[in-house]
């Protein structure tokens, strides 16, 4: 029976020592109190500094402090009165009832049996006589700890500041319940970095892998479409053509599938020349842009990293120049502006535009409208602007062109994101 309740109590305390990791709420270092709130924010600090000062004042004693109930020890998040410390969970007089649930109100706990030998109470520790304590219960019922006030005299409270005390121990809770959320987020968001690192490596390998036997195929192919014995009428020779044109076409999209999945790695965010910048990305795209467009950019300082953003104003002007208009001359203007937020970037064109209802759904990724005559594409091009505009904390959306056609607006805010570190 001994061994069962032995079983019993390592596996509570195992399950105590996992909640509180999670609220962040386990002390790193024992020797330090103000480490003991370990991953809380300045605001929820506050928030309980208040809330302990508030206790003290509603109850009219001159202490209260927030206590977490840890295995084998108490750890004071927050005092009023004093400053907050650990102890030996044994010496706790706030773990002898937390877990019971309810208020518990002592007017003299040195004539109290459950805490008259209390180092707290004979001296050892402090005086304590009047004492009042809140369980911090979970919405799981899971008990945190307490909130608790008390006076080194005999004391009592009336029942509405026993009620105020239970209101109390209650929005401690929701502070520490923000904060558990704010490291679930830290965490999702780390565990989502991992992932995209993971996932760049994976690209990155399986392009270099696949380019390998893919540019072979595509070398043997054009020997075999110069070979003299293959007659260009012959059936031979739309194979040929045809299993160049897909080898291209996949490499093409090995190539879209790596930009894609190592966009917003390591920013290196600093003021760019956004004429520059286009000007990099008409080079780059050669003939891509096409004969004949006429392209008007206004000069503006942008605070991006160059290549990302090159990336993306190649993006958009390579889209800009796939889904022209039949008939009509392809412009595009491209400008800046500021606000309060950062800095705007616009590209306009006059192209065939997106309706309203497709402009949400053409930013994920693979996603294309395929409408006749579109040029062929990934559909990772505008899934790839919006990852870069993310990655530097801004935002990016479609709309319509006055005239027609399509005008993207990105986003990106003052400071920028440096994750060059």
């Amino acid at each position: 029976m001994a061994q069962a309740d032995g079983h019993s109590l390592v596996s509570a305390d195992l399950e105590r020592r996992s909640v509180l990791g999670e609220y962040g709420l386990l002390p790193r270092d024992p020797a330090s109190a103000e480490d003991d709130i370990a991953s809380a924010s300045a605001t929820a600090a506050r928030a309980l500094n208040f809330l302990v000062d508030l206790a003290a004042k509603l109850c009219g004693v001159p202490f209260s402090v927030v206590n977490i109930i840890a295995p084998g020890q108490q750890v004071q998040l927050a005092a009023a009165g004093l400053e907050p410390g650990l102890c030996a969970r044994e010496d706790s007089m706030c773990a002898m009832v937390f877990q019971h649930g309810g208020t518990t109100v002592v007017p003299d706990a040195s004539a109290d049996p459950r805490f008259a030998d209390s180092p707290f109470v004979t001296g050892e520790i402090a005086n304590v006589r009047f004492y009042a304590s809140s369980p911090l219960q979970t919405s799981s019922g899971f008990a945190l700890g307490s909130l608790c006030v008390f006076s080194d005299a005999p004391a009592t409270i009336s029942e509405e500041q026993t009620a105020m005390l239970d209101v109390l121990a209650a929005q401690v809770v929701e502070v520490l319940e923000l904060q558990h959320r704010t490291l679930q987020l830290q965490h999702a968001l780390e565990e989502l970095g991992r992932s995209n690192r993971k996932l760049a490596e994976f690209a990155g390998r399986v392009s270099h892998d696949l380019r390998i036997p893919l540019t072979t195929i595509l070398g043997y192919v054009e020997l075999s479409e110069d070979d003299d014995d293959i007659r260009p009428d012959s059936p031979a020779a739309g194979y040929l053509q045809r299993i160049g044109g897909s080898g291209r076409r996949m490499l093409a999209l090995l190539d879209d599938v790596l930009s894609y999945s190592q966009v917003g790695g390591m920013l290196r965010p600093r003021p760019v020349s956004l004429q520059r910048a286009v000007a990099e990305a008409v080079s780059d795209l050669g003939d891509g842009f096409g004969a004949g467009a006429s392209l008007e950019c206004e000069d503006a300082e942008v605070v991006a990293d160059p290549a990302q953003l090159r990336t993306l104003l190649q993006n958009l002007l390579g889209n800009a120049s796939n889904y022209r208009r039949p008939g009509q001359s392809l412009k595009v203007r491209v400008d800046a502006v500021a606000d309060d937020r950062g800095v705007v970037v616009r590209v306009a064109d006059n192209g065939k535009g997106v309706g309203a209802a497709d402009r949400e759904r053409v930013l994920e990724p693979l996603v294309r409208l395929h409408r006749p005559g579109d040029a062929p594409g990934s559909g990772l091009g505008l899934a790839t602007c919006v990852r870069i505009v993310h990655s530097h904390g801004g935002e990016l959306s479609l709309a319509e062109t006055p005239g027609g056609g399509t005008t993207v607006s990105a986003l990106f805010p003052k400071g920028g994101r440096d994750q060059s570190a």
